[in-house]
């Protein structure tokens, strides 16, 4: 959450908007871009379809290290974590060595973000996030990845789609210039449909091409498919946490890429063209060894949950949501669910001038169906704040501005039923918020991987009794080691597990 003066441009921000917001972010993997390998990510070649500028500089870049800067940027910057990186580009010297049509020289950038995500660039860079690399459980299967990614390139992925997406929009240029409205707007839907059925086919492409790449470097073909089905258990159980479904379930038409059971069944059929099970090397050993300290989950200088609380040590405050909630941090804000949908809440920030009143910036307009009658100012933790209610068609607001320093920090809270035990849940949630003092900003560290060893007797809840996160620890012990729920653990081998 970089609640930063970026932030100001918010305004005219209606209740549905922001009731919308908040469950269709928590649902969404952030899983943007072709991402590579991401079964639900966003259109295209490129990971989001806006990048910040690029920093002005006395020199001048080529276009593939201002492309590379800009993506480092959108994803939180580089990690580093010299062992996962020097292994990362040894495996990717092997892939390279066994293209189909080899032809550049590539490299790997780890980026900074919790969300599960790759992609590359037609130069040869590859980018794939400290989430996704977590996920992976040995080194064919983050093989698996890059060589998916190399496939993008080695296939001009990119530029076809540019092309395709040139020449969709020619056509509705001249749909709108010559045609009716309504035939304008077909053209459109039909472009839409091309585009996505292109993109689809250009995944599986990808996929078919990354799975005999990394049979030709020696590594287990079986890689890919097993990867993508904890992408499917990851999609799946979040959304299970926030009170959704999985949307593999009803894949979306217009998704650029096909559902993960199609992608499965593909990688599979691939790989047993080449041999059974077990034909490949695994180095699941060498991979852990590889990841072993790193960083899992948030990134204290965008802020971090633990549980229902929430603290930003680099902004300098912390919050703690009502029971029963399941917080998401985002780069705009924070995020929280319960009850499956029946609540949520927002937590963002906005500049204002010291000059404008928090009851009169309550009265603004930036926020809709607001009860003027019910406006109070009051102090939350030596903080000047404002409150008030709202009500929007079937749901009911709390809302609280909070000053702090020369930003307000709003707090809005939906549900549907606004009663008074729920209206002191939440008024018991606002006034929580608090300044960080130094000694917890001075404290503040991610958790990390570690890998231990099981023990004759070790279960996945005896593990998951080390985890250092607050909920679900079996079922995320479980899903970063690639396990069933029941599955046996066995003895001297090496686990996964997330610490403080």
């Amino acid at each position: 959450m970089t609640m930063q003066r970026r932030m100001a441009d918010l305004t005219q921000i209606s209740l549905r908007r922001i009731l919308r917001a908040a469950p269709a972010a928590l649902f969404a993997l952030a899983l943007a871009g072709c991402a590579s390998i991401d079964p639900d990510g966003g259109a295209g070649e490129n990971p989001a379809p806006a990048l910040p500028p690029i920093p002005q500089s006395s020199g001048f870049d080529t276009p593939a290290t201002a492309e590379h800067k800009r993506l480092v940027a959108q994803f939180g910057g580089e990690y580093r974590h010299e062992p996962a990186e020097s292994y990362l580009n040894q495996v990717l010297a092997r892939l390279a060595a066994a293209e189909e049509t080899p032809s550049k020289a590539y490299k790997v950038t780890i980026l900074n973000t919790p969300s599960v995500n790759a992609f590359a660039l037609p130069s040869g860079n590859l980018y794939m996030t400290r989430g996704l690399l977590a996920l992976a459980n040995d080194t064919s299967e983050v093989a698996a990845v890059m060589a998916h990614e190399i496939g993008h390139v080695t296939a001009r992925h990119a530029s076809q789609r540019a092309e395709r997406e040139k020449t969709e929009a020619l056509k509705s240029n001249v749909a709108n210039a010559i045609q009716s409205r309504a035939r304008s707007e077909e053209v459109v839907a039909d472009g839409r449909l091309s585009l996505a059925s292109f993109s689809r086919a250009q995944e599986l492409e990808a996929d078919q091409i990354g799975v005999r790449t990394i049979a030709r470097a020696g590594f287990d073909p079986y890689g890919a498919s097993r990867f993508l089905a904890s992408l499917g258990r990851s999609t799946a159980m979040r959304a299970a946490i926030l009170g959704g479904k999985s949307r593999d379930d009803t894949p979306d038409i217009m998704s650029t890429h096909p559902s993960t059971p199609e992608r499965i069944a593909k990688s599979i059929s691939v790989a047993r063209q080449i041999g059974a099970p077990g034909v490949g090397e695994t180095a699941r050993e060498a991979w852990l060894k590889a990841i072993d300290g790193f960083d899992f989950g948030d990134d204290p200088a965008e802020g971090m949950v633990r549980g229902r609380r929430f603290m930003h040590p680099k902004l300098g405050f912390a919050f703690e949501a009502p029971k029963r909630f399941t917080l998401e941090n985002s780069p705009k804000a924070l995020l929280g669910i319960a009850d499956g949908g029946a609540e949520a809440l927002r937590l963002d920030s906005v500049a204002l001038p010291s000059s404008t009143t928090l009851e009169a910036y309550l009265a603004t307009g930036w926020i809709d169906g607001l009860q003027q009658n019910s406006v109070q100012t009051r102090t939350i933790n030596g903080l000047p704040a404002a409150v008030a209610t709202a009500k929007s068609g079937e749901w009911s607001f709390r809302v609280a501005a909070i000053r702090f320093g020369t930003d307000v920090y709003r707090l809005i809270f939906a549900t549907r039923s606004l009663t008074v035990a729920v209206d002191h849940r939440f008024i018991e949630s606002m006034d929580s918020f608090r300044r960080l003092p130094a000694s917890e900003i001075k404290t503040a560290r991610p958790f990390r991987i570690s890998i231990v060893t099981a023990s004759s007797g070790d279960s996945v809840e005896s593990m998951a009794g080390r985890m250092a996160l607050a909920d679900h620890t079996a079922e995320y012990f479980a899903l970063l080691n690639g396990l069933e729920r029941s599955a046996a653990l066995v003895a001297g081998r090496p686990y996964k597990v997330v610490v403080e």
